[in-house]
């Protein structure tokens, strides 16, 4: 089914890392792709083993095929010992194109990945866009189950959901090593989840999950490198005004988020939705700058005295400052601080994305139906 929806994705044209989280869809792509390509999956035990003890048979992989044009490493950080290898074959042969998948970047990053430095560009799959599911792309589905792959098309998806976070923490988490006490670094998950589409205080998550801060600033690197997360920084550029200093938090993908989010009776049902609406919002465009290339970086906007926008997408193109409400209409206050950012960045477009369904302008603000903003402005 995974095979009908097209992505996004551009491929590029020399070797590439293609990082995302489990179940976004990165094997599924590269084999519709690729359907002759060499193919080494790490993710099979025996193969792993094979590869890890001898990475010369990648050498001899290669060269009994020399038709050959495109190589895939499936889970590559699973063997890093394969890289010095793969550096060789790329500047032995010219037109064979890698293609190395990961849904981690830690072992990478401490086995010299800059070795493939200029030689395997990096990129990153997300998962699936309003733009890419088209007609089947249901905004309040995707508040609840989220939009990645392996989670959609699955047969129970909330099933799935549920066994998402645990799938990493026993795999990805536990089997590597990466923390010392699981137990630990499962009540920062439920801690951080609350921080999710909000300025993160480190200290607070320290102090809700009971360890020390040095000890979260650890488990955030772990969520970031296993590509769970990722921090928005503050948008500081010819600032007039004072701006806070801490970064927003974001899982990288709503239902996820929804997963890990205790609710009980002193919890409001619109505050966790509020959250899951901004998070699909961000998602979204990073998938879009992520994809586009050249688009630019995203930010969000708050300054000291309160004012708050959540997103700010600034590139060489464009210049936009979106905020996110999960409201059915447009209220004067809900645009108090586009108006501010506005007033201090005059050359920026502004939006104001909500879940009435009149397209509207006030004040020089378009304010558009969230959906619409999705499916027609990040395409």
């Amino acid at each position: 089914m995974e095979y009908s929806i097209p992505r996004c994705f551009k491929v590029p044209k020399q070797s590439f890392f293609l990082f995302g989280p489990r179940g976004t869809g990165k094997s599924t792509l590269l084999r519709a792709l690729w359907k002759d390509a060499l193919w080494v999956d790490l993710l099979e035990p025996d193969v792993f083993r094979s590869y890890s003890a001898r990475p010369e048979r990648l050498r001899e992989l290669v060269e009994a095929d020399p038709k050959a044009r495109v190589v895939v490493i499936d889970e590559i950080q699973k063997s890093p010992e394969l890289l010095p290898m793969v550096h060789a074959l790329i500047e032995k042969r010219k037109s064979l194109q890698f293609v190395l998948t990961g849904s981690s970047a830690r072992k990478l990053k401490r086995s010299g990945v800059d070795l493939l430095a200029g030689r395997v560009i990096k990129k990153t799959l997300h998962p699936f866009t309003a733009r890419e599911l088209g007609q089947r792309f249901d905004l309040e589905r995707s508040l609840t189950i989220g939009l990645v792959p392996l989670v959609m098309m699955a047969k129970d998806p909330k099933a799935v959901l549920k066994a998402y976070a645990g799938l990493y923490v026993r795999e990805e988490v536990q089997a590597e090593g990466l923390v010392r006490n699981i137990g630990g670094f499962t009540r920062f998950l439920e801690a951080v989840s609350f921080s999710h589409a909000s300025v993160l205080n480190i200290s607070n998550v320290a102090r809700e999950c009971e360890v020390e801060r040095k000890v979260v600033e650890g488990y955030l690197s772990v969520l970031e490198d296993l590509l769970l997360s990722c921090r928005i920084p503050v948008f500081a550029k010819k600032a007039q005004r004072a701006v806070v200093a801490h970064p927003k938090f974001f899982f990288f993908d709503a239902g996820v988020f929804r997963s890990l989010r205790p609710s009980g009776p002193l919890d409001r049902p619109q505050e966790i939705a509020g959250a899951a609406l901004e998070g699909v919002v961000a998602q979204h465009l990073m998938a879009w700058t992520a994809y586009q290339g050249d688009t630019g970086s995203l930010y969000y906007w708050r300054t000291r005295a309160g004012a708050e926008v959540d997103f700010i997408l600034y590139g060489p193109r464009l210049f936009w400052a979106i905020e996110v409400k999960n409201t059915a209409r447009v209220r004067p206050e809900d645009l108090a601080s586009l108006k501010a950012f506005k007033e201090e960045y005059p050359q920026s477009e502004a939006y104001f994305l909500y879940r009435g369904r009149e397209r509207l302008k006030k004040n020089g603000i378009f304010c558009l139906p969230c959906e619409e903003f999705l499916l027609e402005y990040l395409s």
